[in-house]
């Protein structure tokens, strides 16, 4: 079950933290010396950190707390942590591998040198699965669910999800190539944001599938995400595929109060747990309470283009691997070996149809959603489900559902933006996660209105209960 906190630092917001710097009731150093205490503490159980950077973490907090308080940056002093695909210099940079258990990084990823040039303090690295796609090395830890210890923590982003649930971190880095920034953030209960392709720099962390990959905030509130992508998004002279950023808006500068919001009930019903059902259901009455217009919408069958991200993921890892697979396939695991030797199975005319498939989804969507601003939909079509370690470290596993991608892969294709935040709990008390999906380059909008939304409800306060002290 859950159970609200409101007095522990390890869960309080970025702005609260910031709140205590500026009125010296504590110092960076003395947070980060008590997150690692924390980490110590309840780590060894949940599994979320693949490597450590306490050294580096502790010498960049002393030097915060002996320079004036002034805060120069939402990130400053702020002890955060990223995924282990972030090339970090001088630390080990796995992507959740053994083939790449000694590569060392010798310059920091473009988002890591923002976050240090911002002022936040890197914790570690975090566990993800093998190659940021499915399943675990047997090398390397599978994090824990700190809702159920025994249930799915949400595919490859699954240690910043559990890092960021559990008050492990403030506020972490994930990447989502179909859903792994929304699966975990939905099944661990917190924020997570997927921007526009292209607002935020890919140099330097590891790819799974380039033209499929995004990289993004994961945090505990919608307005810690924003501050988050405020400081990591913007062109990139090392990416030529990042965006120039003309957008320096507020949150508190947008207006939601004349937008259009998107919902299809069939479609976010269809093949979905009821209990999801209803609470994206009672979502949208929140935003009808605010007065805002909701508009329906006809979502095209999506269900059918979901087996070419398959397809278009599987034959991109392969490329991105191919300089150790397959002749290092002995150091790969079960499921993400199988993954990559699909890919290299892929045809030209396999992969040239499926690129087809992927505009023919993408057009119907925008079709879909010419006449509003954002669409309303589920996360998940269903509760996390069981694992163990013979689903972690076993050939590729037959519990992910066939549309479990549904509400995720086609935004992957188009390239568009989404918020997923909690919008309520089952009756087991695990959390749900809903999507606000917005139009490209409208990251401020739909933060906005994530973070209006949050502000007449709970479900931020909201903690897995053995984690709260």
């Amino acid at each position: 079950m859950s159970q609200k906190s409101e007095n522990n630092i390890h869960y309080y917001s970025m702005s609260q933290l910031r709140d205590l710097y500026k009125n010296d009731e504590t110092n960076p150093l003395e947070v980060t010396r008590y997150m690692f205490e924390r980490i110590q503490k309840h780590d060894p159980e949940l599994k979320s950190y693949a490597t450590l950077m306490e050294n580096e973490a502790l010498s960049m907090a002393k030097t915060l707390s002996e320079k004036s308080k002034q805060i120069l940056s939402p990130l400053h002093g702020i002890p955060v942590a990223v995924k282990d695909l972030c090339y970090t210099k001088g630390i080990r940079t796995m992507g959740g591998t053994e083939v790449l258990e000694n590569f060392i990084p010798k310059f920091d990823s473009t988002v890591v040198k923002k976050l240090y040039e911002a002022g936040a303090i890197i914790l570690g690295k975090l566990n993800t699965t093998e190659g940021a796609m499915g399943g675990y090395n047997p090398k390397r830890l599978a994090p824990r669910n700190p809702w159920d210890l025994e249930k799915w923590a949400g595919s490859s982003s699954s240690g910043s999800g559990v890092a960021t649930s559990a008050g492990l971190c403030f506020g972490s880095l994930g990447s989502d190539t179909g859903g792994s920034i929304r699966y975990p953030s939905a099944a661990n209960g917190i924020v997570g944001l997927k921007p526009t392709y292209g607002r935020v720099s890919r140099y330097g962390v590891l790819d799974l599938a380039k033209s499929l990959d995004h990289v993004g905030p994961m945090t505990r509130t919608v307005k810690d995400a924003w501050d988050m992508y405020s400081v990591i998004k913007g062109l990139d002279v090392m990416d030529p595929t990042t965006l120039s950023d003309t957008d320096h808006s507020t949150l508190d500068d947008v207006n939601i109060n004349e937008i259009s919001i998107g919902y299809d009930d069939d479609y976010s019903s269809r093949g979905v747990d009821s209990e999801i059902i209803n609470a994206v259901r009672n979502a949208v009455k929140k935003f009808e309470s605010l007065n805002l217009n909701i508009e329906p919408v006809k979502m095209p069958q999506v269900e059918e283009y979901l087996s070419y991200w398959n397809v278009l993921c599987s034959a991109e890892a392969a490329w991105a691997h191919s300089e150790n697979y397959p002749s290092k396939k002995n150091q790969y695991g079960k499921w993400f070996g199988e993954w990559l030797q699909n890919g290299c199975d892929v045809s030209r005319e396999d992969y040239i149809n499926a690129s087809v498939k992927r505009d023919e989804s993408n057009n119907l969507i925008s079709n879909s959603l010419k006449n509003v601003d954002v669409l309303i939909a589920p996360t998940l079509i269903k509760f996390p489900h069981y694992v163990d370690d013979e689903i972690h470290y076993g050939s590729i596993d037959k519990n992910r559902d066939k549309d479990t991608g549904k509400f995720t892969i086609p935004f992957n294709y188009n390239r568009y933006p989404t918020l997923t935040l909690p919008c309520g709990f089952s009756k087991s008390g695990f959390p749900i996660g809903m999507q606000i999906i917005g139009k490209p380059m409208t990251e401020s909008l739909i933060c906005a209105l994530g973070a209006k939304y949050e502000q007449i409800t709970e479900w931020d306060s909201i903690h897995p209960k053995n984690y709260i002290d």
